[in-house]
């Protein structure tokens, strides 16, 4: 019998080691795969990108960005995502403030301050405290350096421009599993429970001990969500 497909969609400047304990626990089960958000420099060009890749019928989670593209594909081609998980993201359009930060990143980056940018204003947001947030938090940095510059613009521009998908997630009828760190402070708990409110029929989970990465954070926690997620 042919695996169910599992498409994961990481956050911004992360690539497949976002989800290596997720991977490693659901791929005996299922055909995982992660897709690759450097190349556009829109959220809808990502997600006609993750669709162009994907199996015809996929389960799709995404984390942060990675959420953001997945509620884009929601709009795009509903038909195809058998389920889909929201993980610590955001539904509403870039706030102004936010916005206005993103010009001077690009050009500090473009200028060869992407390490200083992701090591003193970026990824110390991220995390929880905890035992493995310093181990956590230079595997983030690992995996922005790695992916460099042009995916850090792409990606800003993309999230800077996005739309407001209130919309899109009230029309969501697949099996769907909202979740997010008790400590994320980029996307809320607040944010997740308007997501969990707009989608009919949708689940909602907090991830104790986590900030905005749980896949890392609190692992096992979220395989077990993911787990019962895929299973339900």
């Amino acid at each position: 019998m042919q695996q169910q497909s599992v498409v994961l969609l990481p956050g911004m400047m992360c690539d497949a080691r976002l989800f290596t304990p997720q991977i490693k626990a659901l791929s005996a089960s299922y055909a995982v795969s992660v897709a690759d958000l450097t190349q556009h420099d829109s959220i809808a060009a990502m997600a006609a990108s993750v669709l162009a890749h994907a199996p015809h019928n996929f389960a799709l989670a995404g984390l942060s960005m990675g959420g953001i593209v997945a509620m884009e594909i929601m709009r795009l081609a509903p038909e195809r995502v058998t389920r889909l998980a929201l993980l610590d993201t955001n539904p509403l359009a870039e706030a102004e403030t936010m916005k206005a930060k993103r010009v001077p990143q690009i050009a500090k980056a473009k200028a060869g301050a992407l390490h200083e940018i992701m090591r003193h204003e970026m990824k110390p947001n991220y995390l929880a405290d905890g035992p493995d947030r310093a181990q956590i938090l230079d595997l983030c940095m690992d995996m922005a350096i790695d992916l460099g510059v042009e995916a850090f613009v792409n990606q800003s521009i993309a999230l800077r421009d996005r739309q407001d998908q209130q919309e899109i997630l009230k029309q969501i009828t697949v099996p769907t599993l909202v979740m997010c760190g008790a400590k994320d402070t980029l996307c809320p708990i607040e944010r997740h429970q308007l997501m969990h409110e707009l989608i009919t029929g949708s689940r909602f989970e907090i991830v104790d001990g986590a900030g905005h990465l749980p896949t890392l954070e609190q692992a096992n926690n979220v395989n077990t969500a993911l787990w019962r997620w895929l299973e339900e």
